[in-house]
């Protein structure tokens, strides 16, 4: 019985035509440099050099960057021996590299990298795979979908270089959206939209500016950005707008400076008309009546600056004196009523003391009359008739302010005297009348002493025999 051998490749024919096979390919494969196990040309667009290398074109050994599958090292231990600045990012999850392996641990460099496709391929091909496009500073949370309410692909804004972006990108979709905005938004702040978006919409309509130090509230809710924001072409450029009034709106001020530039204090967001002046912030308060004066009793015709500050100024045609008490008005008036007025006479050269304190004005002033009048007491008070002329207007040599009467007298007068045994007071106890009987005033010794003589020891009378007058 003849039996078949089913196995016939483990014979002895089978393994030498085998290992022929083996040896011609390897021929073949030394003969050719390895081209046999390409999947084509590899890139030669010159980039940044690498110990003298370019591109990858200008690799000339295969085990440059393929290893052995008996090898423990792996080609991406071969493409980061080279770049080593790629190896620098991904220790790092802020850098793009970094972010990557921490969302992709088990991702390798040859799945986005792809070579062997053409001399001219692109060396970046993302494929399928999920990219952490925020890690650019430019997040696709906002980008899903386009206008048509598609998916967006990877070639709708870098072409067909994802390392490039295309810089009309952004214009040629969003005019699909609202041209007349997009135009506007354009001129306003230039073509690089990247300068200030980030793909968040941090901008877009859900921008609150409220969340900012410089809230916009009344005209400014509706202002343009351009009004604060002129020529801004990136976010620094917003970020460093002025928040004072005067700076925006110092082409406004009517006042020409006169009144610094706080316009806060006075103006509201709510409109620069009307305005609410603080006066007490200026070096003329408002106190009294003043407080209820309209503005323009005293800045007529709008005049603000070097506004007079005294009373006389404004109150010139109100004073009644005639300027008979000069202009320091305030002298006696107060802003809270013109009529109460406080004179203080002892401001004067004559001060009010006695009962000249409590007199009225019209007591002197009885014709309304202040300047010119006389400081004695006999312009008031003239001369009594019982002095009959005999002291003078010297008033004050007797009488004092505290009252007229009692008076005491202080002209030359003899003195009083005393007799002998210590008794009997002469002159010192008399009254006036008593040797003034009338109102004549002008008397001699002899008008009483007629007949009398007095007599000293030595026999003498008491001006030494004389009779003479007082």
């Amino acid at each position: 019985m003849n039996h078949t051998n089913r196995l016939g490749c483990l014979t002895g024919t089978g393994f030498f035509a085998a290992f022929v096979t083996a040896v011609v390919l390897a021929g073949v494969a030394f003969a050719s440099g390895g081209q046999m196990f390409s999947s084509g040309a590899l890139n030669d667009q010159p980039g940044e050099s690498i110990g003298g290398v370019n591109s990858h074109a200008q690799i000339s050994e295969c085990k440059a960057c393929h290893t052995a599958p008996w090898e423990r090292e792996t080609m991406a231990d071969r493409c980061l021996a080279c770049h080593t600045n790629i190896a620098k990012q991904m220790l790092s999850v802020a850098e793009l590299h970094g972010a990557i392996v921490q969302k992709s641990p088990s991702l390798a460099c040859r799945d986005c990298h792809k070579d062997h496709r053409g001399s001219a391929a692109p060396l970046t091909d993302l494929g399928e795979h999920d990219f952490p496009h925020e890690a650019l500073g430019f997040s696709l949370n906002g980008h899903r979908l386009k206008v048509t309410r598609e998916p967006f692909d990877c070639a709708d804004c870098h072409g067909t270089d994802v390392t490039t972006f295309a810089s009309d990108s952004c214009q040629s979709c969003h005019r699909e959206m609202d041209i007349a905005y997009a135009q506007l938004h354009l001129l306003t702040f230039g073509a690089d939209c990247l300068a200030c978006h980030d793909g968040v919409d941090r901008y877009g309509e859900d921008f609150n500016h409220n969340a900012f130090a410089f809230q916009l509230a009344g005209a400014h809710a509706v202002a343009p950005c351009s009004s604060c924001h002129l020529n801004a072409r990136a976010i620094a450029d917003l970020q460093s707008a002025p928040q004072d009034c005067f700076s925006c709106h110092q082409g406004d001020d009517p006042h020409a400076g006169a009144y610094g530039t706080d316009c806060a204090a006075c103006h509201s967001p709510q409109a620069w008309e009307p305005a609410d002046f603080d006066h007490n912030l200026s070096a003329f308060k408002l106190e009294g009546e003043h407080t209820e004066a309209a503005c323009e009793e005293c800045h007529v015709n709008n005049v603000y600056k070097g506004t007079p500050a005294d009373c006389y100024s404004c109150h010139r045609e109100d004073d009644e004196h005639g300027g008979r008490f000069g202009t320091q008005c305030e002298a006696c008036h107060n802003p809270s009523d013109w009529e109460n007025a406080s004179f203080d006479h002892n401001r004067t050269n004559f001060p009010l003391t006695g009962g000249h304190s409590g007199a009225a004005c019209e007591q002197c002033h009885g014709l309304g009359t202040f300047e010119g009048l006389s400081t004695g007491c006999a312009g008031c008070h003239g001369d009594p008739s019982f002095h009959a002329g005999a002291f003078g207007a010297n008033c004050e040599a007797c009488h004092s302010s505290a009252a007229w009467s009692p008076a005491q007298f202080n002209l030359s007068h003899p003195e009083p005297r005393v007799d002998e045994e210590g008794s009997g007071i002469f002159h010192g106890g008399a009254s006036c009348r008593q040797c003034h009987p009338s109102t004549v005033y002008e008397s001699t010794c002899t008008a009483c002493h007629e007949g009398n003589n007095f007599e000293d020891e030595g026999g003498e009378g008491e001006h030494g025999g004389d009779d003479d007058d007082d």
